[in-house]
């Protein structure tokens, strides 16, 4: 069964202002370029994204709907805060989800799901995770090939809700996820790797532990650095400049 045909029914993204503010709202609070805690203040955003008061607020109330965005009469909109316990529960969460899903996959999987499985992960190998590992310049290209193959693991699952919420949980992860890359540099390609593999042979358990272990080490990473504390989120979101005195000195 085709994967597109188990989810849910979503419109097309709408080519407007509303939902070009949108995407790039939301792309900007995923990346950590908004960093969690900002203030979202409609004069400020509207500047930096040259849009109308009227699409943004509409935006801004769409990523609230969606939790990435907070509001409240006193004090207006922000970017949704992070915390250790938010990616704790995440992590646990994501990982109930996804045995479920993952499990259901391989059992139900076909010929066909098999070949989307093998592209998926063919195209994302093309793509490095980093531009400049040294600088830690992350490739935008690697993530939407990165999602796809996980995607790709579980979309025999045959349940369109599951998928949804396995993709919801998905993008709060990649709020963490920029932040694991900004804090350790490390080449992670064989953990799909095995995921590929033990998926392909049809052993569940190794595929759901492989995956289970991929997840929870995004999240090892954040908290040993202590990153997901709200104020360390910001400044691992938003590494500083080097201080051209200090560099002088040693």
């Amino acid at each position: 069964m085709n994967a597109a045909a188990l989810r849910l029914a979503k419109p097309a993204p709408a080519r407007t202002a509303i939902g070009s503010a949108f995407e790039r709202l939301r792309a900007d609070i995923l990346r950590g370029d908004l960093a969690p805690g900002e203030k979202l203040r409609i004069q400020d955003i509207s500047r930096r994204y040259k849009s109308g008061a009227i699409p943004l607020r509409e935006a801004l109330n769409r990523l609230t709907a969606e939790a990435l965005v907070v509001h409240s009469e006193q004090r207006g909109f922000a970017v949704a805060p992070i915390s250790q316990e938010a990616l704790l529960d995440l992590t646990r969460t994501r990982t109930w989800l996804n045995e479920i899903a993952l499990r259901e996959s391989i059992a139900h999987g076909d010929a066909a799901w098999e070949e989307r499985l093998i592209i998926a992960y063919h195209r994302m190998t093309k793509e490095p995770r980093y531009l400049d590992a040294a600088k830690r310049r992350i490739n935008p290209a690697f993530d939407p090939a990165h999602r796809a193959f996980h995607l790709a693991l579980i979309s025999a699952c045959g349940s369109a809700w599951l998928l949804q919420y396995c993709e919801q949980l998905f993008d709060h992860a990649d709020r963490y996820r920029y932040l694991s890359r900004r804090i350790h540099v490390a080449d992670r390609q064989n953990e799909h790797a095995v995921m590929l593999k033990a998926a392909l042979k049809r052993d569940a358990d190794a595929a759901i532990k492989s995956l289970t272990q991929h997840m929870q080490k995004t999240s090892n990473i954040v908290l040993k650095a202590g990153a997901a504390a709200p104020d360390a989120a910001v400044v691992a979101a938003r590494p500083r400049k080097p201080n051209k005195k200090a560099a002088k000195s040693r």
